[in-house]
């Protein structure tokens, strides 16, 4: 999405409003005459788009003039924005439009849109008005965007906040969420099983941490349905109305995160039986099994270690996967093609055999440890069977 060029043309007729006291306008009307909303966008089809959207929508109540303002743009053609993405470091903008082009893009892409007024006085309104138009400006509009902590729904979020003098915050720190961040991830990402299962292996210890309902607001739908218990100081509801503009005409991503664990588990099963029969009597094709699974577990590694040292993405360090998925498979490889002929590992390889099977036992032993820990029974569960299977058949010949 490139819209570097709507974002200044937007901001200098915005700028000329508040210059021009003959033109009537968000930018130059007064508080009083402001209604601030927030608009939702249901989860798109692209993968990019799973997450969903939204944006603050301030309107002239007496001009009619509305304006949108959202924080999720990005452009493919920024300088080194795939090297960028990879390391961690994506630079997003906020960006604004008229509403009325800008909602019905959605509307045409089948998306959901849902209006929520919100009952901020005038002093408040024209308090997010003037801070919008300062964080809109060029050399304010750029930030570091992080998918869990700083992304497009946190930044509306926390300028409502800001607002309505942390009222949102307090509230919402005192509720508990419903799901972590893996859990959401998952739900929202199961249209797409292979990137959702990718998603879900690079996650670390960070994506399990239990969150309130403020953290769980990243997500423009969570927030859409926690601001309709949100009451402000003197017990009025935040809410004044809530429309929904278009309806939903895209498949909706379930309730509930699906639970990876049987089909991960039948799948290590499977491949560990197809091993042990290979083995007897096809050994070219063991050797085939056992180089695709070795190959993944080692390529599968060497990520997680770049992940982890080599970029800012915080959401997938300490991944305890590398006890399962690490470079020490491609030490074996070797040894499973003279094996099939029925020659025996070396002393070597058969401390490397016992070291892998110890970082598997770790992993177990990890994540039966009391508190937050990693939830990654779904690739213990695919894991052991494999390695087991490879150790026994690797030594077999000892």
């Amino acid at each position: 999405m490139h819209r570097t060029g709507s974002t200044l043309l937007l901001f200098a007729l915005l700028l000329f409003g508040m210059l021009s006291s003959a033109h009537a306008s968000v930018a130059n009307a007064p508080g009083a005459n402001l209604e601030v909303s927030l608009i939702s966008y249901g989860p798109g089809a692209t993968y990019w788009e799973r997450f969903g959207h939204d944006a603050i929508e301030l309107r002239d109540g007496v001009s009619g003039e509305a304006v949108d303002f959202n924080y999720g743009v990005f452009d493919f053609n920024e300088s080194n924005f795939f090297l960028n993405f990879a390391r961690g470091r994506m630079h997003y903008l906020m960006d604004a439009g008229y509403s009325e082009p800008e909602q019905a893009s959605y509307v045409q892409d089948g998306r959901s849109v849902t209006r929520q007024r919100l009952a901020l006085n005038a002093d408040q309104a024209a308090a997010l008005r003037d801070f919008l138009l300062w964080n809109l400006r060029p050399e304010n509009a750029g930030y570091n965007y992080d998918y869990y902590a700083d992304n497009c729904t946190t930044r509306v979020r926390d300028a409502l906040n800001q607002a309505l003098g942390g009222v949102l915050k307090t509230q919402l720190s005192a509720r508990a969420g419903g799901m972590t961040y893996r859990q959401q991830t998952a739900r929202l990402m199961s249209a797409q099983p292979w990137l959702m299962l990718v998603m879900d292996l690079g996650l670390g210890p960070y994506a399990d941490q239990p969150l309130n309902a403020w953290q769980e607001s990243f997500l423009p739908m969570v927030l859409q349905a926690q601001l309709r218990d949100v009451h402000l100081d003197n017990g009025q509801p935040l809410l004044l109305s809530e429309q929904l503009l278009s309806p939903n005409r895209l498949d909706v991503p379930p309730t509930t995160a699906p639970d990876l664990r049987l089909p991960l588990a039948l799948a290590g099963l499977l491949l560990a039986v197809l091993i042990i029969a290979t083995r007897r009597w096809w050994p070219t094709g063991y050797a085939l099994l056992g180089t695709l699974y070795l190959l993944a577990a080692g390529l599968v590694g060497v990520l997680l270690l770049v992940l982890w040292t080599l970029t800012a993405h915080h959401s997938a360090w300490a991944n305890a996967n590398l006890l399962l998925f690490n470079p020490l498979a491609f030490l074996l490889l070797p040894t499973l093609w003279r094996s099939r002929r029925g020659l025996a590992a070396s002393r070597f390889i058969d401390g490397v055999i016992a070291l892998q099977l110890l970082a598997a036992l770790v992993a177990i032993l990890l994540h039966l440890l009391p508190g937050t820990v990693q939830q990654n029974q779904p690739w213990l569960l695919l894991a052991l069977p494999c390695w087991l299977v490879l150790a026994w058949g690797l030594r077999r010949n000892r």
